[in-house]
Order: structure tokens, then C-alpha cells, then sequence
């Protein structure tokens, strides 16, 4: 049979707009930094492309610094802490890309059904505050991205909602914010740093003195174009509410999942989640052991964040939610994507529901 991906956290399959422009960038001669005809062209190929992005995230062109990854454009952030206070602070839910830098782990900021705690966080200088997990899609209250507040600023990570719902800023917007191209239909390998602050970021990278100063290094214009074309098409999807016809094909999948297994959690259930992830919990059926019997099966699913694959331990956000490590360790994550069918929704849950009865049998 086919095989059927159900893994789009981790990375979504190219958009054919984002391959258009991809090839188009391969055939653009020039160096984005001439000033003859043809680096001009490749420089309206860059431009174009961050007019896109800004569009896809409510920003001013000049705001977005084109990066090699979220990752990349997180430690750029991090790197800007002396201008906020010198300390940078992470809840243990960030994602790795922003948690490692932390010189101060905040406390949980979660209960077990993904709600902020009442536990009051005294924030200084700059802390992480993510829009949406992606282990388990639960979205901050509101579904708005954080914004900095009195004796702090924030440096949100907006990787997974951008392209799935509209990017909504609270009344102060944050002063950074990070995202990545292939996780919404572009090329793997390009991402962005939102700077929202007035003061442009010191760079990592010096040299040639790229985007405008911030970033060095000649432009990657084939996945900035592939970014942008993927911006723009998600753009038009989330504005379409394409995404609420996955949140229904989620709801059929975790109805069908409950009517087999009583056993089974689904983590923030009850709260705001990105309309596409699924985080279910069976306690006493190893995360990775799931994994490896779906891929058997034909079906892609994971076990937690991708960047932390060959990593055989309990899902740290999980843990800093309150689970213990038998469920932290029994949870495997199912994101769909707008390819995905109630066909493939229902095929998955046959072949899963007959690997959780061998396992019950086994068992007993």
C-alpha cells in the first residue's frame, strides 16, 4: 500500500508554488549584492520573497532577517540578551533551539491539559514564550503570540503556527520572533528572525554585510524564494480556513482512537491547539515502539520533536506538564496535513487499533 505521512510537525512536503520559484531562482544569475542588471534581478527575487514572509506574519519588510533555520535565528535573538536585561530564561516546554541557551529554567507554565499554571513567573531580560508546542499543538491562551512586558522582552517561536492560523500579536507585540520555511510548504534549510524591536541586531555573521547589515554571507536566493512563494500560499490557505478541515479530520481520528482505547490521553484535549496535532499518551506502549510498528505499517508518525530524533528518553515537555515518565514515555504525536484524507485518517486508526490489541494481548 501507499505509504501515508502523518508527521507534518516535523517538516511538510514542498508546496508546488515554492518549486516554481525555486527553479525560477536557479535559472537568476546574478549575486544579489551587484549592482549590474543581473544582481538586481536576483536582489527582486530576495525582496520579493520578504515582502511575502512579512505578509504571512504581520510585519514590516524590513523587520524580516532571512536566516539558514529557526535555529539559527533563535541563537541570533539570544545573542541580542545584553540589550534586555543580559539573563535569558526558557520554560522547559521551548523547543531545544531555545531551551539550550537558557542561563535560568523557568518553571512549568503548564498544567496536564496544556493551561498556563497561576504559579506567578517573575520574567526578567529576555524569555522564550512559544506560540504553539510541537510535540503537543497546545497553543498559548488566546492563540496570540506573546508580547514583551514590563522588565522583559520576548523572543517568540512562531514554527509551527505560522501557516497553520493567523499570526495575532497581544497589544505589545514581542521583540523577536523565529520561524522556519519547511515546516509550512518550503524548502528545508531557510528561515527568519522577526526583529520587531527599533534597533537593528548585532550580527553572528560578519562580512559582505547582507541583509542590510545583520546577516553576512551571500543570500541563499533559491530557498528564500521557495520560502516566500510557501509564505504566500499559506498565507491564502489559513485565510481559506483550510486548516479547520484538518481540525475535523483530527477529531475523527481522536473519536475513533477513544472508541478503541479508554486508555489512551490526549494531551490538551480541552484547551487550544493547532488545528493538525494529535499528542496521545498510552501508558505502557513505548512511544518509539508505536513509531516503529506504524512505519512497519506504512504510516509516519513520531514520537516528539524531530530535532531530538535517536533520543530514547521521556518527552521533556511532557515531564514539565506534570505526566510521569511511564506516560511521558508512552506519547506519540500525529500531525496531518492538508493532503491528508479521512481515507488516510481511517487507515491509520485500523492499523494502529490492531497493533494496541496484540499489545494489550501481550500484556495481559
Amino acid at each position: 500500500m501507499a505509504r501515508v505521512y502523518l508527521d507534518h510537525n516535523a517538516t511538510t512536503p514542498l508546496r508546488p508554488e515554492a518549486r516554481a520559484a525555486m527553479l525560477d531562482a536557479m535559472d537568476t544569475v546574478g549575486n544579489p549584492s551587484s549592482v549590474h542588471a543581473e544582481g538586481r534581478s536576483a536582489k527582486m527575487l530576495v525582496e520579493r520573497a520578504r515582502a511575502q514572509v512579512a505578509d504571512l506574519v504581520g510585519c514590516k519588510s524590513q523587520q524580516v532577517i532571512f536566516t539558514s533555520s529557526a535555529t539559527e535565528a533563535a541563537a541570533l535573538a539570544v545573542a541580542q540578551k545584553a540589550h534586555h536585561g543580559g539573563v535569558f530564561s526558557a520554560l522547559p516546554t521551548e523547543h531545544d533551539c531555545l531551551e539550550v541557551w537558557s542561563e535560568q529554567l523557568l518553571p512549568s507554565a503548564y498544567d496536564m491539559e496544556g493551561q498556563p499554571s497561576k504559579t506567578h513567573l517573575a520574567y526578567t531580560g529576555l524569555v522564550a514564550v512559544s506560540a504553539a508546542n510541537s510535540e503537543t499543538g497546545v497553543m498559548r491562551t488566546g492563540a496570540t503570540v506573546a508580547g514583551s512586558g514590563e522588565g522583559y522582552s520576548t523572543v517568540c517561536d512562531i514554527t509551527q503556527m505560522a501557516g497553520k492560523m493567523a499570526v495575532k500579536y497581544e497589544n505589545v507585540t514581542p521583540s523577536y520572533a523565529i520561524l522556519s520555511a519547511h515546516k509550512l510548504g518550503g524548502p528545508k534549510g531557510i528561515g527568519a528572525l522577526i526583529n520587531f524591536t527599533a534597533n537593528d541586531p548585532d550580527p553572528m555573521l560578519r562580512g559582505g554585510g547582507q541583509e542590510m547589515n545583520r546577516r553576512s554571507g551571500t543570500e541563499n536566493i533559491i530557498g528564500i524564494a521557495g520560502f516566500g512563494a510557501a509564505a504566500q500560499a499559506a498565507l491564502a490557505d489559513v485565510e481559506a480556513l483550510k486548516w479547520d478541515e484538518v481540525a475535523q479530520l483530527r477529531s475523527i481520528l481522536e473519536k475513533a482512537i477513544a472508541s478503541v482505547s479508554n486508555k489512551t490521553i490526549f494531551v490538551g484535549k480541552e484547551v487550544t491547539r493547532l488545528p493538525n496535532t494529535s499528542c496521545m499518551i498510552t501508558q505502557g506502549w513505548k512511544g518509539e515502539t508505536q513509531v516503529m510498528q506504524m512505519d512497519l505499517s506504512g504510516f509516519a508518525i513520531s514520537a516528539g520533536s524531530a530535532c531530538s530524533s535517536g533520543k530514547v528518553k521521556a518527552s521533556k515537555v511532557l515531564l514539565a506538564m506534570g505526566y510521569d515518565e511511564g506516560e511521558a514515555a508512552s506519547a506519540i504525536r500525529v500531525s496531518l496535513g492538508l493532503e491528508t484524507t479521512k481515507e488516510d485518517v481511517l487507515a491509520f486508526v485500523d492499523a494502529w487499533s490492531a497493533k494496541f490489541e496484540k499489545h494489550q494481548m501481550r500484556a495481559a
